[in-house]
């Protein structure tokens, strides 16, 4: 069941909310720039196994409004707040990838984890994101060869083998974004930090991380996993930056195990 939730005035986010009758609810933040639709291997199982899964696009990204502003991770988190409000969401897990994991630090320690029993970090971009050469990089090429950049995101990402079919699917998933936005979090990704949230982080917590990951180092999740309180560290050993897709069985297992 797909629905819009509306985070301020004219601008709603798309929300994928699957098997709402389940008995344990997972809120999953996709990774920069993607949408819900990268948990795609998530959704096909968890629900049936009584999960309730839900799926929220960021502002500029997926099916969601792609306003000019917004792009920080302040207003990234109070978004989240406000679709969790709207739904009335208690007791949930909250899994975040990538730029989703370093969404989803900013949102407990602005929130003081509202709602939130247990946090799931999944190769996350977090204490820091992109260097200011790869983000300069990046910017340069969504400005002026958007597609290009895709590419090279898609070829950079997994480990694994992806098949042709599957990398199409990706790439056009990233091309849904705006450009504004997709440049936006770029910045964004090279200028804020998280050093200061760790700290604050209140909820046991599962860091995800695949040892073969180019564009957020592993030695990054150990840092994490040094500063969260009650973290546990779980590497990915045929991972990159997706062990969602990579490792999917192994990943739903030990996501249901910590749920």
């Amino acid at each position: 069941m797909g629905y819009f939730v509306t985070v301020e005035p004219g601008v709603n986010l798309y929300v994928e909310d699957i098997n709402p009758s389940g008995s344990k609810t997972i809120v999953f933040i996709h990774g920069w720039p993607l949408s819900h639709k990268q948990f795609e291997y998530q959704f096909d199982v968890l629900p049936a196994m009584g999960y309730r899964c839900i799926g929220i696009d960021w502002r500029g990204f997926g099916n969601s409004d792609k306003p000019i502003s917004g792009y920080t991770y302040n207003r990234l988190a109070d978004d989240i707040r406000t679709v969790v409000g709207t739904l009335q969401l208690q007791n949930f897990t909250l899994v975040g990838h990538s730029t989703g994991g370093a969404i989803a630090i900013r949102y407990m320690s602005r929130y003081n984890g509202y709602g939130v029993s247990r946090l799931v970090l999944v190769d996350a971009a977090a204490p820091t994101g992109f260097t200011r050469e790869t983000a300069d990089k990046f910017l340069k090429e969504t400005l002026n060869d958007r597609p290009k950049m895709m590419q090279e995101v898609t070829d950079g990402f997994f480990f694994q083998y992806i098949t042709p079919r599957f990398s199409d699917w990706f790439f056009q998933m990233g091309l849904q974004a705006a450009g504004w936005s997709t440049a936006a979090v770029v910045v964004l990704l090279r200028d804020e930090t998280l050093f200061e949230d760790l700290p604050k982080i209140n909820a046991p917590t599962l860091i995800i991380h695949g040892i073969h990951d180019k564009v957020i180092p592993f030695a990054q999740a150990q840092e994490m996993n040094r500063k969260i309180r009650n973290s546990h560290l779980v590497p990915f050993q045929f991972s990159g930056h997706g062990p969602f897709w990579e490792e999917r069985d192994r990943f739903n297992q030990i996501l249901t195990q910590f749920v």
